[in-house]
Order: structure tokens, then C-alpha cells, then sequence
């Protein structure tokens, strides 16, 4: 478990670096999880590697999330002030998405349906 530890923590902190490298645009955190996820897709890192602690962290997953609803217990009044802001971002962040997921579906469908009349057309030769 400490060696998948290990694996977490490394690509935390690569993302961490490439971060600082462009000038903090990205979250470090988040480019680690994408250099994680690039590693995992490409075969340079095997999932059995890293699964043990992932099932773990998503297992308590809950107490990550304490400090946080904390924080937003004691923002109400800075929430109650800006709740409108706030309903628009998330409205508007939410028909992005969805609209993203919708796109990339599509687009996934279409290519899914090209490889399997090309693969059709080499097994009729």
C-alpha cells in the first residue's frame, strides 16, 4: 500500500512542478490527476499499481469533505450575499458540461461506427 501511496503522491507533486512551470494557470492537483490518468491510458503505469489506495481514498472519500462543508457553515453570510453569483455559476457551469459530454459522445459514437465499417470492409476481402 505504501508504494501506491508512493505512485499518488509522485504524480501530486509532478503536477505540482509542471504547474509552478506555467505559471500556476492550472492547479497542480489537478494536472497530477490528468499526468495520472495520461500514465494509466497509455500502459506506463498499471492500474493494479495504484487501486488498492484509490479504493481506499474513494472508500472515505466522505471525511475529505468535512473541513469543507465547515467552511461553508461558517460563509454563510458571504454565500447568502452572493447566492445569485453563485446560482448563475453553477447553472452556467452546468449546461457547459453537459453540453461538453453531450459533444464528446457524439463524436466518440461517430468514431466507434467508423471503425466498425472499416473493420466490415476488411473482413469481406
Amino acid at each position: 500500500m505504501l508504494v501506491q501511496a508512493f505512485w499518488l503522491l509522485f504524480f501530486y507533486l509532478l503536477g505540482l512542478g509542471v504547474s509552478l512551470l506555467i505559471g500556476g494557470i492550472i492547479p497542480g492537483s489537478v494536472l497530477g490527476m490528468v499526468l495520472l490518468f495520461i500514465a494509466l491510458a497509455l500502459g506506463w503505469l498499471k492500474a493494479e499499481r495504484v487501486s488498492r489506495i484509490a479504493e481506499l481514498l474513494i472508500d472515505n472519500m466522505v471525511l475529505f469533505f468535512l473541513p469543507a462543508a465547515v467552511g461553508l457553515v461558517t460563509s454563510v453570510g458571504l454565500i447568502s450575499a452572493n447566492l445569485v453569483a453563485i446560482l448563475v455559476a453553477a447553472a452556467v457551469s452546468t449546461v457547459l458540461i453537459v453540453a461538453a459530454v453531450a459533444v464528446t459522445q457524439q463524436r466518440m459514437e461517430i468514431r466507434k461506427r467508423k471503425r466498425k465499417i472499416k473493420a466490415a470492409g476488411h473482413e469481406t476481402r
